[in-house]
């Protein structure tokens, strides 16, 4: 086997763990926004940007363990570099809804959904090569 299909092979394998834990992400993130949202009636954006948060600080330490098998002793920075992405992605996601939601009328948690895919993308791309490179 090819040196570079067995790296695309690797990677792809990694995309596809992080998107399962982007996936149990999308839990904690939906739940969260709700309760913020629905339940504690705190602002849509407000809501969305503790959702993402907390979803970015679980999918840190399972992206670490299981997806990048990171045995990095420099936890702290690479915690820091993964939350600054996620902030920028969070930045990009709440654009998203925004121009989705407050400018086309599109459902809230449909445009969440499309940003969502889309920081994704982001957020893998970014942490593979920067992260936990």
């Amino acid at each position: 086997m090819e040196l570079t299909k067995l790296i695309d092979k690797v990677f792809l394998l990694k995309f596809i763990k992080f998107c399962m834990v982007g996936f149990s992400g999308i839990f904690v993130d939906f739940g969260t926004t709700y309760f913020f949202k629905e339940v504690l009636k705190v602002q849509k954006y407000i809501a969305n940007a503790i959702g993402f948060s907390l979803a970015a600080t679980t999918n840190y330490f399972l992206n670490r363990i299981w997806t990048f098998n990171s045995h990095n002793p420099q936890i702290i920075q690479e915690f820091s570099r993964f939350f600054i992405i996620a902030l920028i992605g969070l930045g990009i996601n709440s654009a998203i809804i925004w121009l989705l939601n407050g400018k086309f009328k599109i459902n809230f948690y449909l445009s969440k959904i499309v940003a969502t895919i889309i920081v994704t993308l982001w957020n893998f791309l970014i942490n593979a090569y920067f992260t936990f490179a």
